[in-house]
């Protein structure tokens, strides 16, 4: 029989490894179902990397630097899937507004639009720290 300090590092491991697993199983799930071809077809992702292979040559340095500053405040470990939905949708804003090259406004409307509700006190903190004015962009955040 499992007996004293034993048993409790055995159900310690155990709840351990079990709350991991779910934590995994939850962003794989939400990966899998984005991965799911919609009505049309095209599943989330597929738009949003066709979005980005049409709008890539559009971008600038000045731009891509904008758009690592802007995703600098996510953990690394989630970063680059951020910056990719960042980026899908500002192409797809690119590209219904026919622009000839990824500008300052359409970046900032982008980021604003990819960003979930809940993380707009710190979206709206980041853009105070680099002096962007978010007046004009007020109607984004609803």
């Amino acid at each position: 029989m499992l007996q004293g300090w034993f048993l409790w590092f055995i159900l310690f491991w155990v709840v351990v490894l079990v709350s991991l697993m779910a934590i995994g199983g939850f962003f794989m799930f939400r990966k899998f179902l984005k991965s799911l071809p919609k009505q049309d077809g095209r599943s989330d992702l597929d738009w949003q990397n066709l979005y980005i292979e049409k709008t890539v040559h559009l971008w600038g340095e000045k731009e891509k630097e904008l758009l690592n500053e802007l995703v600098s405040p996510v953990p690394e470990l989630f970063r680059q899937v951020a910056k990719e939905k960042i980026a899908g949708k500002i192409g797809e804003i690119a590209l219904k507004e026919k622009a000839k090259a990824i500008n300052h406004d359409i970046i900032i409307k982008g980021y604003i639009q990819a960003t979930p509700k809940r993380d707009h006190k710190f979206l709206r903190k980041k853009l105070d720290e680099l002096n962007i004015d978010v007046t004009p962009y007020e109607h984004y955040f609803e």
